[in-house]
């Protein structure tokens, strides 16, 4: 169970805001400033008794209940897709696995190249979506530590937003090197380990309404690097895309929202009682991680 406190997560921006101006981002005023904002916070008897428990859901049931919205518009698409369609435009079109394909969105940008599709997914109604997005894939029940595919039988794979939902990324990483040919490319993309310690992580609710979100991880720059050289992938490129709007919060400064959202638009929503800090403790962070490795051949 996860303890969900809006007044934690509030004085958490704060924090890292101060923490910012402790090292000569910010001046004297900024800094006082949120001290008071947090006087304030503290006072709040709004916030006294708003905490939220909330499920950890596993993605076979959270991607159930999320499927019936996930091609929804997303903004973590607008950052993974044109890095990977710039990468994909560059290789020579084969085989191509996706990965936790979803609802097929990757994979049918890769059948637009040239590739023919196989997509593994753990969910079936996501599956259920992909297939019809894509009539000619063939997608495939399975698990991205088991995939059900044989050995170098891929020229690419991909895998977008999925592996923050993998506790220890080092043996779907010798999947992935297992199923391409020697030379084969592997693009992944996941939200960056800064926005998922920042909550960026999907919600979703429980037939009952109870809040729950899915099992995620946060998994460091070098964990990522460490777990792909232990295959025998090598790096190639890596992008951390941060957004247009430089952390800002949509609202202006010196202007918060005074009431606590719904619980499906926290932390969002929450960021926006104190945009200046939201600001500070949020600007120059990478929404997302994106990698290209490349099998080593023997």
């Amino acid at each position: 169970m996860i303890y969900e406190n809006p007044l934690a997560y509030l004085l958490g921006l704060e924090g890292q805001a101060l923490l910012r101006s402790f090292t000569g981002e910010f001046d004297r005023e900024f800094v006082e400033a949120r001290v008071t904002e947090i006087r304030k916070l503290l006072d709040d008897e709004s916030l006294a008794n708003a905490a939220v428990e909330v499920a950890r859901v596993g993605t076979v049931e959270g991607y159930r209940i999320w499927s019936a919205t996930y091609d929804s518009p997303n903004s973590a698409f607008t950052f993974d897709e044109p890095v990977i369609e710039e990468i994909v435009a560059g290789l020579p079109t084969g085989v191509a696995l996706d990965a936790a394909c979803g609802t097929g969105r990757l994979s049918a940008l890769l059948a637009e190249y040239g590739h023919r599709i196989v997509g593994v997914d753990s969910s079936p109604d996501m599956l259920a979506r992909a297939v019809e997005r894509v009539p000619g894939g063939d997608f495939r029940e399975g698990d991205l530590h088991t995939l059900p595919v044989d050995d170098e039988a891929v020229d690419l794979a991909v895998c977008s937003l999925a592996l923050t939902h993998v506790p220890d990324l080092k043996p779907v990483m010798a999947e992935f090197a297992r199923v391409l040919r020697p030379g084969g490319h592997l693009l992944i993309a996941d939200i960056h380990p800064e926005w998922v310690a920042r909550g960026s992580i999907p919600s979703v609710r429980l037939p009952g309404g109870q809040p729950g979100r899915l099992e995620s991880y946060r998994h460091s720059t070098g964990d990522y690097l460490r777990a792909a050289l232990a295959a025998g992938l090598q790096a190639r490129r890596c992008e951390e895309p941060v957004a247009p709007d430089n952390g800002q919060s949509q609202h202006l400064p010196g202007q918060p929202l005074t009431e606590l959202g719904p619980w499906e638009v926290w932390p969002w929503c929450l960021m926006d009682m104190v945009p200046e800090a939201a600001a500070a403790a949020n600007a120059r962070v990478p929404v997302e991680i994106i990698w290209q490795f490349q099998l080593v051949k023997p």
